[in-house]
C-alpha cells in the first residue's frame, strides 16, 4: 500500500515537468554512467526502478551509450545494473522487466535507414562525413541504423540520455550542442530541455548544468552568462550552512575538515555579512573558484585558488563568491584568547557588492 502511495505521489509530481518521469530518471543515469560513477549510478537505477522504469529500458540506456562514451564504461554500467537487479530481487523490491525491443525484418536495411534518421536528427539536412568515410558508415549503419531502431525507447528518450551523458564529458562542448538540436528535432521540447540543467543540478553537479545551460543558450540564440564552477570531489562542498544561514546572502555550505579547519563552499552571489573576531584571527585560504575578501573603508581583494589571508582581529570584513564563480575557502582560527567571539553585523549591500 505504502510503495503504491509512493509510485502515485512520484507520477503526480512528474505530471507538472515536460520531462516524463522515465526521462528524468533516464537523465540522472546517463550522466552517472557517462561519469564512471558507479555508486552514484546504482542510486539513480534504484530510484528509477522503484518509480516504474524497466530493466528493459535501464539495459537499452546503457547499451545505447557506449557509442558516446565507450564500451568500458557501459560495461561497468550495465554490470552495475545486474547487482542492483539482483539486490533488489532479494530483497523483494520492484523490478519490471518491461518488454524487449522488436525483432528487425529480415530484409532491414541499416544503412538507408539510419541515414533517414540521421537526417532527422540533423533537421531534415542530410549529412555525410567525408572526411573519414568509415566513421561515416558506422553513425549511419550502426548508431542510427542498428541502435536507433531498436524500439524499447523512443528516439526522444535517446536523445534525453545523449544530451545528459555528453554534459557529464568535459571538452564536448560542441558534440553537446549538436544533440541539444538534434534532440529538438527528435521530439524532445524546448520545456523539457529547459528543465534538464536543473535536474542535472540537483542529481549530478553544478558543471554538468552549467555545460548544458552554455549548450542550449547557443542553441536557443539566448544571452549566457557562464557559471565557473568547482569540483566536489577535490574539496567536498558539504551540507548547507543552516546554522548561519541568517548571516548569509544566498547559500553556502559547510564540510568539516581535520584539525578543527572547515571548508565553506559559496554558491555564486552568496556572501556573508560584515562581522568581526574579537580575540582572535581568522586564516582564509582559497582552495576553488573566485571570491571577494574586504575589509570595512578598503577595497576588495580578489581570492583565487592559494590566496591565503589572515584576518587580523577586530577588524569588520566580509568575504564571499563572484557574481560568476563558485567559490571555496577554508578556515580555521589562531591565536584564539580566553573570551573568543564572532561578532555578525549587516549585510553586505547589492550595491556594494554589484560595484565589484
Amino acid at each position: 500500500m505504502l510503495a503504491a502511495l509512493f509510485l502515485l505521489l512520484v507520477q503526480i509530481k512528474g505530471q507538472n515537468m515536460a520531462l516524463t518521469t522515465k526521462q528524468q530518471a533516464l537523465v540522472a543515469i546517463a550522466a552517472n554512467e557517462a561519469k564512471g560513477n558507479i555508486e552514484g549510478l546504482k542510486s539513480a537505477l534504484n530510484e528509477a526502478l522503484e518509480q516504474g522504469l524497466t530493466v528493459s529500458e535501464a539495459k537499452e540506456a546503457l547499451s545505447h551509450l557506449y557509442a558516446y562514451t565507450g564500451f568500458p564504461r557501459s560495461l561497468n554500467a550495465l554490470g552495475a545494473l545486474q547487482q542492483v537487479i539482483k539486490e533488489r530481487t532479494d530483497k523483494g523490491l520492484r523490478v519490471v522487466e518491461g518488454r524487449e525491443s522488436d525483432p528487425l525484418p529480415k530484409d532491414y536495411d541499416a544503412l538507408k535507414q539510419g541515414t533517414t534518421v540521421q537526417t532527422q536528427l540533423c533537421g531534415g539536412q542530410p549529412f555525410t562525413y567525408t572526411f573519414a568515410p568509415q566513421t561515416d558508415y558506422y553513425l549511419k549503419a550502426h548508431l542510427f541504423g542498428d541502435i536507433f531502431a531498436r524500439n524499447n525507447l523512443t528516439f526522444a528518450d535517446r536523445e534525453v540520455v545523449t544530451v545528459s551523458a555528453i554534459s557529464a564529458l568535459p571538452g564536448c562542448e560542441p558534440q553537446l550542442q549538436a544533440h541539444v538540436s538534434g534532440a529538438r528535432n527528435m521530439g524532445v521540447s524546448d520545456e523539457a530541455l529547459k528543465e534538464m540543467p536543473a535536474l542535472l543540478e540537483k542529481k549530478i553537479g553544478a558543471a554538468e548544468a552549467e555545460r548544458l545551460r552554455g549548450a542550449l543558450a547557443v542553441v536557443f540564440g539566448e544571452n549566457y552568462n557562464p557559471v565557473q564552477t568547482v569540483d566536489f570531489s577535490v574539496w567536498p562542498k558539504g551540507a548547507p550552512n543552516t546554522a548561519y544561514a541568517q548571516y548569509f546572502t544566498g547559500n553556502s555550505y559547510l564540510a568539516q575538515m581535520e584539525g578543527g579547519m572547515a571548508n565553506v563552499t559559496f554558491e555564486p552571489r552568496c556572501r556573508n555579512n560584515w562581522h568581526v573576531h574579537h580575540k582572535q584571527v581568522q586564516v582564509l585560504i582559497c582552495v576553488s573558484g573566485r571570491g571577494w575578501y574586504q575589509e570595512w573603508g578598503k577595497e576588495a581583494v580578489e581570492m583565487t585558488p592559494g590566496t591565503i589571508i589572515a584576518v587580523p582581529e577586530g577588524v569588520k570584513h566580509w568575504h564571499g563568491a563572484q557574481k560568476d564563480s563558485w567559490f571555496q575557502h577554508l578556515t580555521y582560527h589562531k591565536d584564539v584568547q580566553e573570551g573568543a567571539s564572532n561578532e555578525w553585523l549587516e549585510p553586505v549591500d547589492d550595491e556594494t557588492y554589484n560595484n565589484l
